[in-house]
């Protein structure tokens, strides 16, 4: 294993600014600051939230307003109104691009048309090739 590359880990004090409360842990955490507990001197970590404080843990109840949060929902997620020329003018790109494979369509089925003698010609061959090969 490598020396030197890992961090001091070490007791540390973490105190819950909102209750006071401070506990010991080992950690790795860097802190500027420290304190004395009991005697001993230990780096002092800040949190404005743990165990002691947090809803969850405590069983308090907080009143959540639900009515306000759903407002600021829609006001934020509600749909902006579309503006009508952009809609029109990718409606009617759109119908050139579908307008232009049905001429082309239609001009091939043109053609198709006027072959269609000579393709049942060549057609009515094959079956009695085949007939014949049988």
């Amino acid at each position: 294993m490598k020396q030197d590359i890992h961090p001091e880990y070490r007791e540390v004090v973490f105190q819950d600014t909102s209750t006071g409360d401070q506990f010991i842990i080992k950690s790795t955490i860097q802190t500027k600051e420290t304190c004395t507990v009991k005697g001993k001197e230990y780096p002092l970590h800040k949190v404005s939230i743990s165990s002691k404080s947090h809803p969850f843990f405590t069983g308090a109840k907080s009143h959540v307003d639900s009515a306000g949060r759903i407002q600021k929902f829609n006001q934020r997620f509600a749909k902006k109104p579309v503006q009508e020329p952009e809609v029109k003018k990718v409606e009617a790109k759109a119908d050139e691009k579908k307008a232009a494979p049905k001429k082309a369509a239609t001009k091939a089925a043109a053609k198709t048309a006027e072959k269609k003698p000579a393709v049942k010609k060549v057609a009515a061959k094959k079956a009695a090739t085949k007939k014949a090969a049988k």
